[in-house]
């Protein structure tokens, strides 16, 4: 079998600890490796970036990236176009950044996926501190330059929030302590919430949490806000801001969709696979994973009768909380994206809150006489269901723009499931997959870095833990999962190096 690679950059980044290396507490070199040096007598490489993909004559069209700047224009070398024939290929290119159209969101913000996000980073909060330190500056101009904005509360924003809190207390305070009166950070959340349940433990770190806020606009620095509950629009200064929310279709996969035949392909942000990854009307000849895919799940909305009998145990023909919660667990097998809800609907550590966010959907609540034109209502310990609010709830939860989560984990768990199949033969294209069960995800909990050496982790097993305990475990984790044994000596050396002398805040 010959494997061949094409990726843009040459290097495997480990993007869980970008928040850490874009405040010094781990260094750039730490958590990247070689690619030429893992694939070594395995498989070929091409450090270029894929441009085009026909799936009718099987091949791809990559090009050298043009701007790496080593070459002038003049030279006529400083781009180089090649085709790459595939028997099969795996697409697994990601996703881009998502400004959902909001004016001065690509000009005046930071997006956070790579070695050069974080960098920017670095670089541009030590020159706000250090313009902020000149003798002619304002405190008004202090107040903006020293006003930190993370836009997006989910796990990336919220540690990269806490990384800068942790610079913040633990060095740069020694080093302007005139400042600090000067400095805040605050994270931007649309939702009533960060991270599901975990608001008090980062709110309490010293982070301002400005909730039930869309972004209406950006400019150079300024954050326009809106509150969605009052309805009342503010401005936030910034020295720097961070767009961490919200993902985009990539090209490649918006350009391969329309080279598909007409009604395979549908999802308007990835691609469709079935069960086995295999890119719907490809022929079984291209697989996707990640954040590019999307696997398509079988409508649970049509067994919404038979669901609903099984789940009535009391055949009272209403369901309780506990009954959709069962039910849902028990069905998750046959419909993946089931699992995730039932997890929340455990009702403990504000589950039922977020499942409420994710479902959005009228709920009759005991003894309610509630018309279906009646507003959303939320879940409660006292609700009770009947057929047709069940379907409501069905109906929403198929409509999911994702089965699975977009996350690392679920790449990973895909990734080595191809590996698997086609290390077996079985993946012959044109041909049924005999022999091979389909993919399926298994959720081994979550883990988000809050600030001050804690962290908060969601395990299936033990539910939350949160503090101290969970900081160390996360420490452990991303240490450990490192891909080569020189990036975890690498970066259990930046957290000593860290703890004993601080973080390097030079802008280099």
């Amino acid at each position: 079998m010959d494997i061949t690679l094409v990726s843009p950059r040459n290097y495997f980044l480990y993007t869980a600890l970008l928040p850490a290396c874009a405040t010094g507490t781990v260094e750039e070199r730490s958590i990247v490796e070689p690619v030429r040096r893992v694939l070594h007598n395995k498989a070929a490489f091409f450090e270029a970036l894929c441009q085009d993909i026909n799936p009718k004559e099987k091949t791809v069209v990559a090009c050298f990236p043009p701007d790496t700047g080593i070459f002038p224009p003049a030279s006529g070398m400083d781009e180089s176009c090649f085709k790459i024939p595939y028997d099969i290929l795996v697409l697994a290119v990601g996703s881009i950044n998502n400004t959902f159209g909001i004016k001065g969101v690509g000009e005046h913000t930071i997006f956070f996926k790579s070695i050069e996000d974080a960098n920017r980073l670095r670089r541009q909060v030590s020159e706000c501190f250090e313009r902020a330190a000149l003798p002619h500056s304002s405190q008004k101009e202090r107040e903006q330059l020293l006003s930190f904005v993370v836009v997006g509360g989910g796990p990336t924003g919220v540690e990269v929030a806490a990384e800068l809190h942790d610079m913040v207390a633990d060095d740069l305070r020694k080093i302007y302590p005139e400042l600090m009166p000067f400095v805040r950070i605050r994270v931007i959340e649309l939702q009533d919430h960060v991270l599901s349940t975990y608001d008090r433990e980062i709110s309490k770190e010293g982070i301002d949490l400005v909730l039930n806020s869309r972004v209406a606009s950006v400019s150079r620095n300024v954050v326009t806000v809106v509150d969605s509950k009052k309805n009342e629009t503010s401005d936030i200064p910034f020295g720097a801001c961070v767009w961490a929310t919200g993902v985009a279709m990539h090209p490649l996969v918006k350009q391969l969709q329309e080279r598909l035949p007409e009604g395979t392909q549908t999802h308007f942000r990835s691609i469709v696979t079935d069960q086995h990854c295999r890119v719907l009307g490809s022929e079984g000849s291209i697989y996707a994973i990640g954040d590019a895919a999307t696997i398509q799940q079988e409508k649970a909305l049509s067994h919404s009768q038979e669901l609903f009998d099984q789940a009535d145990t009391s055949k009272d023909g209403k369901l309780q909380l506990g009954e959709v919660r069962d039910i849902l667990r028990k069905s998750s097998e046959e419909y993946s994206h089931f699992a995730e809800h039932a997890r929340f609907l455990d009702g403990k550590y504000g589950g039922l809150r977020r499942w409420n966010n994710m479902v959005g959907t009228l709920i009759r609540k005991k003894s309610s006489t509630v018309s279906d034109a009646t507003p959303v209502s939320e879940l409660g310990e006292d609700t009770e269901l009947d057929k047709e609010a069940f379907s409501l709830i069905l109906s929403k939860i198929d409509q999911g723009l994702r089965a699975l989560p977009a996350t690392a984990q679920v790449a990973k768990q895909q990734g080595e499931y191809i590996a698997k199949l086609l290390a077996s033969g079985k993946a012959q294209p044109g041909k049924p997959i005999q022999g091979m069960k389909p993919f399926r995800y298994g959720h081994k909990g979550s883990l988000a870095y809050v600030g001050r050496d804690k962290a908060v982790m969601d395990l299936p097993a033990f539910g939350p833990i949160t503090g101290y305990t969970a900081g160390v475990m996360w420490k452990g984790f991303e240490t450990y999962s490192q891909i080569s044994l020189r990036n975890i000596f690498l970066v259990a050396s930046d957290w000593v190096r860290t703890k004993l002398f601080g973080r390097d805040i030079s802008k280099v």
